[in-house]
């Protein structure tokens, strides 16, 4: 009614995806929709007064939902036919619903920084490092920041303008790399990965102190981004369960050499001398003979 409504796009998006024709009230005419304000006003009444509290929007959603099933089920219409019965009557009326429901979240496009973090709406999220210097695609929800990025997905809680989101477990590569690092922001860290973790940092600090702690944890660190939780949990929990940190030194140290190397026959006869420093003599008695 009235002027032409101009639809945005996630608008046409829904439209399309359920096939119904919007039509729109007049502004500030609520006669238009009469009884669509009236049905508002008596569930407000009815179910929304006092105002509703709970730990978050979806749990209030779910609190009216079933508030409003129980009513429609105990509600009877003058000929003492309840909702329910009239609603299955009705129901094999109505077109299919498509297979999957509409995607509400709105799809964006965004860049990755060197340091794998997006800005989104004025916030920053963090990014797997190998996502660094890509694009993904965000979908930005009520409640939720999902990432995609080359077949894999982030999902982030939505934080304000301004605030930072980080998961420092997207960062094992270089945490790896820098103890130090892993020293600064081992409570938060260790709050990411769970137990055995935290008791784990405990038993190094305590065996070989904070500084040496990090430098085996940044080691650890490797290991399981590199083979992952199932192989190095049952060694943590020995280590843990023997109160021994020496336990970790496997999963830490470097691979000891080879006893012995086969050669080849075609080198097997061939010998190398090593060279001793007095084979270099002769160079400074040339340049002048030898200092002292």
């Amino acid at each position: 009614m009235g002027v032409e409504r101009k639809l945005t796009k996630r608008f046409e998006a829904l439209v399309s995806h359920y096939l119904f024709e919007p039509c729109f009230a007049r502004v500030g005419e609520g006669h238009d929709k009469g009884g669509v304000e009236s049905r508002g006003k008596w569930i407000r009444l009815q179910h929304m007064t006092p105002v509703p509290r709970g730990e978050s929007l979806n749990a209030i959603a779910q609190m009216l939902i079933t508030d409003l099933e129980r009513a429609f089920i105990e509600r009877r219409n003058s000929e003492g036919r309840s909702l329910a019965e009239l609603w299955n009557e009705e129901r094999p009326q109505l077109l299919h619903l498509p297979a999957a429901p509409f995607e509400v979240s709105e799809p964006i496009t965004v860049e990755i920084s060197s340091r794998a973090l997006v800005r989104i709406e004025g916030a920053w999220y963090s990014t797997p490092s190998r996502w660094a210097r890509l694009r993904a695609t965000a979908f930005v929800g009520l409640e939720e920041i999902r990432l995609v990025c080359m077949g894999e997905r982030v999902l982030h809680p939505r934080v304000g303008f301004g605030r930072r989101r980080i998961v420092y477990r997207h960062y094992l590569p270089e945490l790896a790399r820098k103890p130090q690092a892993v020293r600064q922001i081992a409570p938060e860290l260790l709050a990411e990965l769970g137990e055995p973790w935290g008791s784990l940092w405990q038993l190094l600090a305590a065996t070989h102190g904070q500084l040496e702690a990090a430098r085996i944890l940044a080691k650890l660190l490797g290991t399981l981004e590199q083979h992952g939780e199932e192989r190095l949990r049952p060694v943590l929990e020995a280590a843990l369960a023997h109160q021994r940190a020496g336990l970790l030194d496997d999963m830490t140290s470097p691979p000891a050499p080879p006893e012995s190397i086969e050669v080849p026959n075609g080198l097997a006869n061939i010998v190398i001398e090593a060279a001793k420093a007095a084979d270099y003599d002769h160079l400074l008695l040339a340049n002048g003979g030898a200092h002292e």
